[in-house]
């Protein structure tokens, strides 16, 4: 007898099963949903550390206690905004223009040089008195829902690293983003759509799909990318339709790989991958319907669209509504991707345009989620990988042109903005120094935004962990302290 003779064997199927999925998968949704089936395969299904574990990875789970947030939206400014010409003032700018600044001991990305001041006027808004520059006129309105922190700081000043540290909290080794370990530890409230939605118009950020990775979470919690320039609902989801059989069919076609399914996974001792990646099919199955209701922004009011304003951005912001109102728990919306936030040069025309796109449709998203009754247990964030120096840039080869007229990058201080979610509204939070090169008072960290970020989500985020070759990750690693000055 062969040392192999006791393996069990199938011997009643002519192909084999990986035969058979490519056979059946060519008209099936699932396969052009990469992001819901993983880049290596769906992995094990699981729960919270210290909750049982749920049969569908995806379903609605309880947080650690009672959290103020039920779902997020993250509108990231890629490529680095200015935060000197946005929300943080800096008088001192204009009384020093054109004077060397006492910064020589602060490395940036490339040599700068003068005092350089804002082209922009900034003015105080709502009954909080918060200041915006004019470069956000319909945002500013709503002054008094804003949580503005002036005193972030990252690592390094350089895109690649600060991309991946914002939305991954590791700036060089593989970790899932932030949206795959929010679902992962809140499930989602439709098993119809994706968890964890990123839309990026006409293709990738720096570092491409790393930013909505799931690295070694289960498969399920990675981030589904849609291209909202396409018009086209075809296009926008690829595979969303099965052009050659009909529902009815299809149902049958997944009940039968079901059962093939099962046997092999029978014979394997329920192999948890196995597991997951038959209900990738099955989410693939039920997306037919549900997505092409959530992304059909033409379903909306004439007013409710004029109120958002034309342009991609205006129509991936609404498009974000949609997906809230049907439970999708984490979006990301990319803004800047083709032409970023990270103007070197004629900063002061590059910023305006860059404003004038998403001034109006965020304006507008945050009164309607006032209107819906959602602001308040809807986090909204706003902000990019780092921010700028209030020095101007010299002249660099390929980076500037030889221009004097913008500036270079910086992690040592920058500003975001959160708003409803149990956040604080019309409040700063620290302070950049008094020419807004780094914060000095209160200063908040990447790591302890995320820290924050998961309290507000009702998640103690020490104890949000997964286990992995032999140890307990989490998002904010051994860092991470909850800012609880700026929660409600």
């Amino acid at each position: 007898m062969s040392e192999y003779d006791h393996r069990p064997r199938i011997v009643d199927m002519a192909l084999t099963r990986r035969e058979l999925l490519t056979r059946m998968g060519n008209g099936m949704a699932a396969l052009g949903l990469v992001s819901l089936m993983g880049a290596e395969g769906l992995l094990a299904q699981t729960a919270p550390q210290g909750k049982k574990a749920s049969l569908n990875p995806l379903a609605p789970k309880q947080p650690h206690f009672t959290p103020k947030a039920k779902r997020v939206v993250f509108f990231f400014a890629n490529g680095g905004p200015s935060h000197v010409d946005t929300f943080d003032p800096k008088p001192m700018l204009d009384k020093h223009h054109g004077q060397p600044l006492p910064y020589a001991n602060l490395p940036t990305e490339r040599r700068t040089g003068t005092c350089f001041r804002s082209p922009y006027r900034f003015q105080k808004y709502g009954q909080s008195g918060l200041e915006i520059s004019d470069l956000f006129p319909n945002l500013a309105q709503h002054a008094d829902h804003l949580c503005v922190i002036r005193s972030m700081h990252a690592d390094v000043p350089n895109h690649e690293p600060s991309l991946l540290l914002m939305n991954c909290g590791d700036a060089r080794l593989i970790r899932p983003s932030f949206g795959s370990w929010v679902v992962y530890g809140l499930g989602t409230e439709n098993q119809n759509l994706p968890g964890f939605i990123v839309m990026c118009p006409r293709g990738y950020p720096i570092q491409d799909t790393q930013n909505w990775q799931n690295a070694f979470l289960p498969g399920i919690f990675q981030g589904t990318y849609i291209d909202p320039s396409k018009t086209n609902l075809e296009q926008l989801i690829q595979h969303i339709k099965n052009n050659y059989v009909n529902l009815e069919e299809q149902r049958a076609q997944l009940d039968l790989l079901a059962k093939l399914n099962e046997r092999h996974k029978q014979q394997r001792q329920q192999e948890a991958q196995l597991e997951a990646r038959i209900q990738s099919f099955e989410l693939a199955y039920r997306m037919q319907i549900d997505a092409t209701d959530a992304f059909d922004i033409e379903k909306e009011p004439q007013h409710v669209r004029d109120a958002y304003g034309k342009g991609v951005f205006a129509r991936q912001t609404l498009m974000a509504r949609r997906l809230l109102e049907r439970g999708v728990r984490f979006i990301q919306l990319y803004h800047g991707a083709g032409q970023p936030w990270d103007n070197h040069d004629d900063l002061e025309v590059a910023h305006r345009q860059l404003a004038r796109e998403c001034d109006q449709p965020i304006a507008a998203f945050i009164k309607d989620l006032k209107e819906r009754g959602m602001l308040d247990d809807t986090l909204i964030i706003w902000g990019g990988e780092f921010g700028r120096t209030p020095t101007v840039e010299l002249p660099t080869p390929g980076a500037n042109a030889g221009k004097q007229n913008g500036r270079d990058h910086n992690h040592h201080g920058f500003s975001m903005w959160l708003c409803g979610g149990g956040v604080k509204g019309g409040y700063v939070h620290g302070a950049t120094d008094e020419f807004g090169f780094r914060a000095e008072q209160d200063k908040v960290h990447v790591h302890d935004l995320h820290a924050t970020i998961l309290h507000l989500l009702g998640f103690d985020h020490t104890k949000l962990t997964y286990r992995y070759a032999g140890r307990d990750f989490r998002l904010t690693d051994v860092y991470g302290n909850v800012v609880r000055d700026i929660i409600a």
